[in-house]
């Protein structure tokens, strides 16, 4: 008998808002995702996250007054549910089941929404969730920092982490739709504020120069959350340059062994580990883009005038491009607290050859497989140089 094959294309499309005040009384954005005239009244669900919950106490009446004013929305069926945000919502499973429990209680089926609203990391174990139960509930993201807003949250991943891995159960699902609510960001903490910036440096290094330009120039006022309006163009242009790459890459559930969106990501992931968390994930991947531009430079595709411009750039939207866990058993890739432990981490990952994405220009990205670990292991020291004498400057420019 001859094999049989079954050949479909399935069709992906969901919209990302921008937007101030969501659940304003005079706010459509919200309303205007859901149809008025349903066969039945499905069900909806809401997960705010604990941080934004505190900072916004008004929010979950403004929620409930909401859905009161604009009846033809689903059937919310409860109080929005607060839970923690950040890498312990990841990391820790029980999390995980106590909204299968949820969704199980209220009988949260693939008609009914799931609403999250809150960080990065909350959004990836709520999609999970909302992935796997019945193969598939819609879900609506509602990011309220400036690394959800610009990246993680318009993209089409959902994980929790496993064996001590970051992502390791995961799944490529679409959202339903993503709001971008700017008025979430102004209560973010300083550093939070800053750490989202190092995606957009990430793709306008890669692909867009006159992106990584107006970063250069706007770098200082950036690190301002008082001047709001460089950040929402920052957001607006990185969230756009991250959907033509998902929508046009011809891959954008990662088939392949490329993935270019993880510019600086290798070492990263690794450095997020090793600092126990510590280090915010775009804290760490501005640390990872400044190694691997350094690496650019020393293996001879960078100038040096565009490796300082990077490296300064970095610096002066206010991250460090050096921490000492980056030169733990520098000596040793072989050892488990080597971040050359990253590179095998992230192969094992995508699968396939190993394949790094590097710079051959300011907005011109490369890929390679095969690296020099000689070479990354100088490309550390020599970071670690540059990063010494751009505190001494500025240090003897305060006094």
């Amino acid at each position: 008998m001859k094999p049989l094959k079954q050949e479909f294309t399935v069709n992906f499309e969901y919209p990302v808002y921008f937007t101030e005040g969501l659940f304003e009384e005079a706010n459509l954005t919200f309303a205007s995702i859901f149809k008025e005239n349903f066969a039945f009244k499905p069900k909806i669900i809401f997960f705010i996250d604990s941080e934004v919950y505190k900072l916004h106490d008004e929010l979950l009446n403004q929620i409930e007054y909401y859905f009161q004013k604009y009846n033809y929305l689903p059937k919310l069926v409860d109080t929005p549910i607060i839970i923690p945000g950040g890498e312990v919502v990841k990391n820790d499973i029980q999390y995980l089941k106590e909204v299968y429990r949820l969704l199980e209680k209220h009988k949260i089926c693939r008609h009914s929404y799931i609403i999250v609203l809150g960080g990065g990391a909350l959004l990836d174990m709520i999609g999970y969730a909302a992935s796997t139960a019945h193969r598939g509930i819609k879900l609506i993201r509602i990011p309220t920092t400036v690394l959800a807003q610009n990246d993680s949250a318009i993209g089409v991943k959902n994980a929790i982490n496993f064996f001590d891995k970051k992502n390791f159960l995961g799944c490529f699902t679409p959202p339903y739709a993503v709001i971008n609510d700017f008025n979430f960001l102004k209560t973010l903490k300083k550093r939070d504020w800053i750490s989202g910036v190092a995606e957009a440096i990430k793709v306008a290094l890669i692909k867009d120069k006159d992106f990584f330009d107006f970063i250069e120039e706007h770098a200082i006022t950036l690190k301002n959350s008082s001047n709001i309006q460089p950040m929402k163009e920052l957001i607006y242009r990185c969230a756009e340059l991250h959907l033509n790459h998902i929508g046009k890459s011809g891959d954008p559930f990662e088939k392949g062994s490329s993935r270019p969106l993880d510019f600086g990501h290798w070492s990263a992931h690794k450095l997020e580990r090793l600092t126990n968390y510590q280090l915010r994930h775009g804290e760490a991947v501005a640390i990872g883009i400044a190694l691997d531009t350094t690496y650019s430079y020393l293996f001879g595709l960078l100038s040096k005038e565009e490796w300082q411009r990077v490296l300064k750039t970095i610096t002066n939207v206010g991250f460090n491009i050096f921490v000492p866990e980056l030169g733990k058993s520098l000596k040793n890739p072989n050892d488990q607290d080597s971040i050359f432990q990253g590179l095998s981490e992230f192969q094992e990952h995508l699968g396939g050859e190993l394949t790094i994405m590097l710079l051959q220009q300011i907005g011109h990205g490369i890929e390679v497989n095969e690296i020099d670990i000689r070479q990354y292991q100088a490309s550390i020291e020599k970071l670690e140089t540059f990063s010494k004498e751009l505190n001494e400057n500025k240090q003897l420019q305060t006094i």
